[in-house]
């Protein structure tokens, strides 16, 4: 019998999607062990699970993961990875594949149409490629992203679209941008790109992306490139209701950028000069935090894609 092409292990979060991942998830992987893939599987109960399972399987031994799930699986894995992220020892170098099952998979987007099939055909033909990692530290420690960080009126829209337009899939992040406009307002930001100048400046929102996509399919980020040892900076400063209305629609093709009011900058690192925790929209996750300082880490891992 030939050897199995690729032992991976599968963590899995039947709760993504809205139940989604625990009605395709077994038909997903069975493909993968039919076409040769070795597939020990883990499911997760309750969030921060995956990043528990992630932290123990690398204590065991493991390096070669798959994510079951969505943008928000993929967060809780990574963190879970932290230790051996931009590993320099071929040996310990992690490698991550995918089977988008969750509800938003904006990350998968830059390499493709973002689909379960093109990312399991990537996974079976052992089809890998270099990809930072963005680490976030905060007053209170570390964390890691692999998609985008937001704050303003992008977090706002978050929580109300995962609070209340969830079950609506990626179409529920437009919604919740309608319904977050009648408490638009602009906050005053200070940051420092790459050590040079402090600016400070009121924003409707401030974005710090390592890849292109959002929500799905809307491209915050229109120029990011997850390989490319930097972050994409993504300022909107104010706006009136009826300037962002007519801006949005603009997101899915990524010439909202082009709008006076919108600056995009690259830079290796940023610091940020916050005196309070506020919510942080980090890939497709709201969580609160006072920020200090979003480094990129160069080539941390290998994907799948």
């Amino acid at each position: 019998m030939d050897k199995p092409k690729l032992k991976v292990l599968a963590i899995v979060n039947p709760a993504a999607g809205n139940g989604r991942a625990a009605k395709l998830a077994p038909t997903a992987l069975q493909r993968l062990r039919a076409a040769g893939v070795a597939v020990e599987v883990r499911q997760t109960c309750a969030p921060g699970d995956a990043t528990l399972m992630a932290r123990a399987a690398l204590a065991e031994g493991h390096r070669r993961f798959i994510v079951v799930g969505g943008d928000g699986t993929t967060f809780e894995v990574i963190n879970g990875l932290g230790s051996h992220l931009g590993a320099s020892d071929p040996r310990e170098r992690v490698t991550l594949g995918f089977l988008p099952l969750g509800t938003g998979n904006s990350f998968l987007r830059d390499f493709g149409d973002g689909s379960a099939e093109q990312a399991s055909l990537a996974i079976i033909a052992d089809k890998s490629r270099p990809c930072d990692v963005v680490k976030l530290t905060h007053a209170d420690g570390v964390l890691y992203y692999i998609n985008l960080l937001s704050f303003g009126f992008v977090a706002d829209v978050c929580t109300l679209t995962n609070r209340r337009f969830k079950r609506f899939g990626a179409a529920g992040y437009g919604l919740g941008v309608l319904a977050t406009l009648a408490k638009l307002h602009a906050r005053t930001v200070r940051m420092q790109l790459d050590g040079g100048a402090v600016w400070e400046q009121a924003a409707t929102f401030v974005s710090i992306n390592n890849s292109r996509f959002t929500g799905g399919n809307m491209m915050m980020a229109p120029y990011a490139d997850p390989s490319d040892g930097q972050v994409d900076v993504v300022v909107c400063g104010p706006m009136t209701r009826t300037a962002l209305l007519e801006t949005f629609p603009k997101i899915f093709r990524g010439h909202h950028v082009h709008h006076h009011a919108v600056t995009a900058s690259r830079a290796r690192a940023v610091d940020l000069f916050e005196e309070q925790p506020l919510d942080l929209m980090i890939d497709g996750e709201v969580i609160r935090h006072q920020p200090k300082r979003i480094e990129v880490v160069p080539a941390a891992l290998d994907v799948l894609l």
